[in-house]
Order: structure tokens, then sequence, then C-alpha cells
């Protein structure tokens, strides 16, 4: 049966016949969420999404260039897209060819995230609520008080670092670390390194991805805070991922 009211975080309607079995996922966090929680359904997937680790499906290219002839030559049911990494060109090519798709939002909290990921799993995949979303809603559900101050770099070349309204910034604030850019009004500021080094911020966190930071741009650029270098997938990436993260990235910024 057709499920004509389904609509994904944007408000568009997704057009399916019951639970989807031939997924592409354009999305990493949203392709090892998936696969985790209902193995088996994914055909296709990016270059980008290396977890889970034995993931063995067609690749498709990147995120935000797939090769959308490799997505419509594999039929699938259903594509799973975001708001923020793929381009809204793409996803309506992907309509036009009759492929349904679900938009996730870009999320800017992490009860947010995991709202959307609830969404897919039980409402689009039809499956029972897995047992690491409720240990990672439960982990994550409290705020830590401020305990450092700090400028989250994510790319160089140019300088850009987290703003306001960010999933990773939400993740970090949870731990007790501040971004000094969260009351930016862009979400994704690109200010230069002299006002970077001037902010007084305790910390330079320093993801190893989408921008693979090192421990010499620490001292390098940002001589006055000390440096922090986490995994990039546990700073962004929403799913099964936030259970380790956790601990993790309270265990960096000691």
């Amino acid at each position: 049966m057709r499920n004509a009211e389904l609509v994904d975080d944007l408000g568009e309607p997704v057009p399916i016949e019951g639970p989807p079995r031939r997924v592409v996922s354009l999305v990493p966090s949203l392709t090892e969420a998936v696969e985790v929680s209902a193995p088996g359904r994914l055909i296709g997937a990016t270059d980008y999404c290396t977890h889970p680790a034995d993931l063995d499906v067609a690749r498709v290219g990147g995120s935000k260039y797939p090769k959308l002839d490799r997505v419509l030559a594999l039929e699938p049911d259903l594509v799973l897209a975001n708001s923020e990494e793929n381009r809204p060109e793409d996803v309506e090519t992907l309509r036009a060819n009759g492929i349904p798709v679900f938009v996730m939002a870009a999320a800017e909290s992490v009860p947010a995230a995991l709202g959307s990921l609830r969404r897919i799993l039980t409402q689009v995949y039809g499956i029972d609520e897995p047992e690491w979303l409720d240990t990672a809603e439960e982990l994550w559900r409290e705020v830590a008080p401020v305990r450092y101050r700090a400028v989250i770099p994510v790319w160089r070349k140019p300088w850009i670092v987290l703003g306001r309204d960010t999933f990773a910034g939400d993740v970090l604030r949870r731990v007790g670390i501040e971004n000094v850019y969260s009351g930016h009004s862009e979400r994704y500021p690109r200010p230069s390194l002299e006002e970077l080094r001037k902010t007084g911020a305790d910390l330079v966190v320093l993801p190893d991805e989408p921008y693979e930071f090192t421990q010499d741009d620490g001292p390098g650029f940002f001589p006055e805070m000390r440096p922090v270098l986490i995994s990039g997938r546990y700073l962004t990436w929403y799913g099964p991922s936030l259970v380790d993260a956790y601990a993790a990235l309270r265990e960096s910024v000691q």
C-alpha cells in the first residue's frame, strides 16, 4: 500500500510503497545508521560512506556531486539525502526520474538529529527503535556546565569555523565546550586567522574531517590555545557513533 502521507523533514512527500528494500544513501551518517539498524537494504552509498567497515554496496561518487546515472541505474525504491550535504538540484533530478527521496534536515542539535533518525527508522523503514538510539538519547540528554571556550575550525584555506546552530557545536556544548562563534550570524563563518587568534579561546578543537587537521596545526597557528585533536566522525556524525562519541569526546577535552 502506498504511503501517500509520508513526508520528509522538509515537508516534501516521499511516495514509497511499504518499507524500502533497495536504498541508496548519499549521507555517510545515514548510511551507518540504517545499515546497523536494518542491515541488507542498502544497495548504494557514496565513496565517503566508510561505516560500517564491511559495507559492500555499489558506490555512487561523493555526497556533494553524486553520479546520478549510477544512482538511477541501481533502480532504488528510496534515496536518503541531507539538506546540508546534498544539492537541491540533485534531489529534484532524482524525483523527476520517479525516485522517492527522503531529505533529512540539517540538524542543529543532537536531539534534532536523533529525532530525524527515529522518523527514518520507524516510519520509513518500519522497524522498532534500535537500542543504540535509546542509549545515545540518554547519554546526550544533559548539557554539562561550560569548562572551556573553543574555536572549532572545520577547514583551512580559507579558515572556516563552526558558527551558530550546528550539530557539531551542540555536541561540544553538551560535554562542556562552548563555541566562541555560537552567536555568529552565520553557521560557518570565515574569519581571518588574526581574528581567530584574538578570540581569547582556551582551546582550538581540531577534527580530522572534513579537513584533516594535525597536531602541528595547533601550535603552528594558535600558539595561545591548547590544541585538542578529535575524531571528525565523533564530532559530526549522527548515528550509532554517538554512543562511543560521548565518552571519547569527554576524555579528549579533559
